[in-house]
């Protein structure tokens, strides 16, 4: 029997929706169950509600139904554009943020070469030392990181939320800034230049195919060259399956409350929270 490749096939049915005036075919954003009389439905949809993986789609033969196909091919196009699009520039304008770059000069750089995203280029490196807010409480760096998308679809909501929280705590903030291809470490050089006591960075991660729209925060008390990970208090998955941007704001500004209060953050701060306790 000749095998059909799957390409092939979904081309075929595209063309044949538009031969009939239906070229746009409408995903329901709630999973549903594609096998056919399942022996325990109730335990299935439990777990298809529980995780985001693929299952319970079902199968065609030996292969995925066309339509649980081209949703996968739909979430790993979105995955991809998460990662090389370019954010934005309406967004950091709305956001009035002063605009850095790292060192990494393409996208290709940021990928192949770590390092190349954990420092700021010289130019950037000169304005935030002419330009930023020093001796402040906290400092916020935004960056695109793996995923633009990420910072488009929470940013707006989630740092007005940040900003707010903290104000209501009377903890200084420096003007937030927004890095171009920018990693995690690259907050420890920030830190360094204007002397804040704790920076936060809301970075976008690598996307999946459950989301690409992932951001998580790094936070970290006075960082120096001896800085390891574990030194760093991680919130992660801040998204609209996650936790939503708005109450991630809140959060946040009342955990660099409790940075603040105990001069710590990572493991250490989870060791005097567990003393105090």
């Amino acid at each position: 029997m000749k095998q059909i490749n799957m390409d092939d096939l979904v081309q075929r049915v595209m063309d044949e929706l538009s031969k009939i005036g239906q070229g746009v075919i409408d995903f329901p954003e709630q999973k549903q169950c594609g096998v056919k009389n399942p022996n325990n439905p109730e335990a299935l949809e439990q777990a298809m509600k529980r995780t985001p993986a693929r299952i319970g789609i079902g199968r065609a033969g030996t292969r995925m139904k066309t339509g649980s196909y081209l949703q996968f091919r739909i979430d790993q196009a979105a995955a991809r554009d998460a990662v090389m699009k370019t954010i934005s520039p309406q967004l950091i304008e709305s956001l009035q943020l002063p605009v850095l770059h790292s060192r990494a000069t393409s996208m290709e750089e940021y990928l192949m070469n770590l390092d190349s995203g954990r420092m700021l280029s010289d130019e950037s490196a000169r304005w935030l030392e002419q330009n930023g807010d020093k001796n402040k409480d906290v400092q916020i760096v935004i960056s695109d990181g793996l995923s633009t998308s990420a910072c488009e679809a929470t940013i707006p909501d989630l740092l007005p939320a940040l900003m707010q929280g903290l104000s209501m705590r009377n903890i200084s903030v420096g003007k937030p800034v927004f890095i171009h291809k920018g990693r995690v470490w690259i907050q420890d050089q920030v830190a360094s230049i204007v002397n804040c006591k704790v920076v936060i960075s809301l970075i976008g991660e690598r996307p999946g195919l459950a989301t690409a729209e992932s951001l998580s925060a790094y936070m970290i008390y006075k960082p120096d060259a001896n800085t390891v990970e574990s030194d760093r208090t991680v919130i992660s998955n801040i998204h609209k399956g996650g936790t939503l941007p708005i109450e991630a704001g809140a959060y946040l500004a009342e955990l660099l409350e409790e940075i603040l209060k105990y001069q710590a953050s990572g493991v250490k701060l989870s060791q005097l929270r567990a003393n105090k306790g």
